[in-house]
């Protein structure tokens, strides 16, 4: 062998090793990258679920702990949040295992499981919602019948069938396969590593409607007659204020001739001290209104919010 040949042999030897070398490089980092992203998303998860687990049972702690917290709303608002945690404890573990390992790894019974506990706690959930908003809706638009119409036994028994009803929609038809495809079951069969959540056009129908579309429609139409009723409370309670006021700087004028124009002016002169001068009574329940409608501005807010969240799943 010359020279010039072993030179060659040499420096493709070379070439060859840092190509490997480089290729072993890139697949490292490659792998490095991947181990943070797949860490990162782990760590962001787990974040939400214990946020969402701490939250919602702080809500029930508080009102637990609080005497002038034992209100009938907080009953719904307690069912609710144990909801809400019970859906990240059983539902929101199992999908951050999804998302992390992009498989699905506890077998064809507990997918089902899953499933079952995903559609029973968020429907459970936006029951929940609909019913705070007909209890919100008898407290500011008919105050009279409240007392009569949303007793502690009603309200048990509207708790009761928030947690009853969806599980007729959840568990038996999920069980007994009437959810999904013939096609989709046989997937599922052959592959245990999968669990896809697909429905067929009755349970989608049937599933929506009770799970979104009417609990949705119920809220809607409830806090559209909230809020109206609270601008017309509200308007009616400053022009009110704002005409005895005018009233009381006229008779200040003109305090002479209110004074000597018999009992019809002492008459109103009486209606405008009880207006400008709240009772002890009349502020508390003015104070009471204002309560009633920030509570029903701040669940209307998170119930939008909760439509805008469920809204592109159902569509």
């Amino acid at each position: 062998m010359d020279n010039n040949t072993l030179l060659t042999s040499t420096v493709a030897a070379v070439v060859g090793n840092r190509d490997n070398s480089s290729t072993v490089v890139s697949e490292a980092e490659v792998e490095g990258s991947s181990f943070i992203v797949l860490l990162l998303k782990a760590i962001i998860m787990a974040g939400i679920i214990i946020a969402s687990i701490f939250g919602n049972l702080l809500v029930i702690i508080s009102v637990m702990r609080h005497r002038k917290l034992r209100v009938i709303t907080n009953y719904f608002v307690v069912s609710l949040a144990f909801a809400d945690m019970l859906v990240a404890m059983f539902a929101m573990t199992f999908n951050a295992s999804v998302q992390i390992f992009e498989k699905w790894l506890f077998g064809y019974f507990m997918c089902d499981v899953w499933n079952s506990l995903d559609v029973y706690f968020s429907t459970a959930s936006i029951l929940h919602l609909s019913c705070i908003s007909v209890d919100r809706y008898y407290a500011i638009v008919r105050p009279l019948k409240y007392p009569i119409s949303m007793t502690k036994r009603v309200v048990a028994l509207m708790i009761c069938a928030t947690w009853i009803s969806p599980a007729v929609l959840s568990f038996l038809p999920i069980f007994m396969g009437w959810y999904t495809t013939p096609e989709n079951q046989a997937n599922r069969r052959k592959h245990s590593d999968e669990c896809a959540f697909i429905v067929n056009k009755p349970y989608a129908v049937i599933s929506s409607s009770i799970s979104f579309w009417i609990p949705c429609t119920i809220m809607i139409f409830t806090y559209l007659a909230i809020f109206r009723e609270a601008n017309k409370q509200e308007k009616e309670l400053y022009s009110r204020h704002g005409a005895a006021m005018l009233l009381h700087n006229q008779n200040n004028t003109n305090g002479d001739m209110l004074s000597n124009s018999g009992g019809s002016s002492k008459t109103l002169m009486h209606e405008i001290n009880q207006d400008l001068h709240h009772t002890p009574t009349k502020e508390k329940n003015i104070i009471k209104m204002k309560r009633e409608h920030k509570a029903a501005r701040t669940l209307g807010i998170i119930m939008g919010t909760f439509i805008l969240c469920w809204l592109p799943f159902f569509s």
